[in-house]
């Protein structure tokens, strides 16, 4: 990791990677790829389908966002979405809502009493193997965050992948008057994200999904506002990438 990508890690973002808002079936169907390589074929978490496209009923309301490499062919490295509420239905549970329906602390938050059109659950992260995996890593997830992620203080490097991603989704959130986001995450992730300056709040009790997973919350414009300053760099390269794509 150079000194000026331990400065500015937009830079050092920007110098492997790029990351698109998925708006057409093209990138669509990258994303889909993506995560059944993973999901599918690697982890066996889902059947393996035909058409190689893995693919549920939340797809149809979500928004989803794509990272790959600069270098041409821009091969696809990873992906997340954001499950939006059903524009016919927006009292229909997201799906954390249905997985964690008897561990929710709802004196903490009560999704459902809050307005549906103005929420989202960032799911379906995945990373390619050959993006995720370290030398003799053999975590059985499609994509986390470790301490060892960051290096030590004589050979520091940052997880751009997971955290890019993560961002991305901040990112379709900010574009689309997103306010609150949910996702399931490894009870660790909170205190990795916490120092860099983003809080994710833990809102109920564990439950086994593809491993330990609790139900959490992040405040999108408290994310954007109270980041840290190392972080602002990468995520004004994040946000640009998605803006861009959209359109903005």
């Amino acid at each position: 990791m150079s000194l000026i990508e331990r400065i500015n890690l937009g830079y050092g973002f920007r110098k492997y990677f790029r990351i698109d808002a998925a708006t057409n079936d093209s990138l669509r169907d990258a994303v889909y790829g993506v995560r059944h390589e993973v999901y599918c074929e690697e982890l066996k978490f889902e059947p393996e389908r035909p058409d190689r496209r893995e693919t549920d009923n939340f797809d149809a309301h979500s928004l989803h966002c794509i990272m790959r490499g600069v270098e041409a062919p821009l091969e696809p490295v990873g992906c997340t979405r954001l499950v939006l509420a059903r524009p016919d239905d927006l009292h229909a549970p997201l799906p954390f809502e249905l997985s964690c329906a008897a561990t929710l602390d709802r004196s903490i938050i009560d999704p459902a009493h809050l307005p549906r059109h103005r929420i989202a659950e960032v799911s379906r992260l995945a990373v390619r193997s050959r993006w995720r995996r370290r030398k003799g890593d053999q975590r059985n997830s499609p994509a986390s965050v470790s301490e060892e992620d960051f290096g030590t203080k004589a050979q520091p490097r940052f997880p751009y992948i997971p955290v890019g991603l993560y961002m991305g989704a901040i990112a379709l959130a900010v574009h689309h008057e997103i306010d609150t986001l949910f996702v399931l995450t490894e009870p660790r992730l909170a205190s990795h994200f916490a120092r860099l300056g983003v809080d994710i709040r833990q809102i109920g009790g564990p439950i086994e999904h593809r491993g330990t997973r609790v139900p959490s919350m992040m405040d999108v414009h408290s994310i954007v506002r109270n980041m840290r300053m190392i972080m602002r760099p990468l995520w004004r390269a994040v946000n640009e990438d998605v803006a861009r794509s959209l359109g903005k």
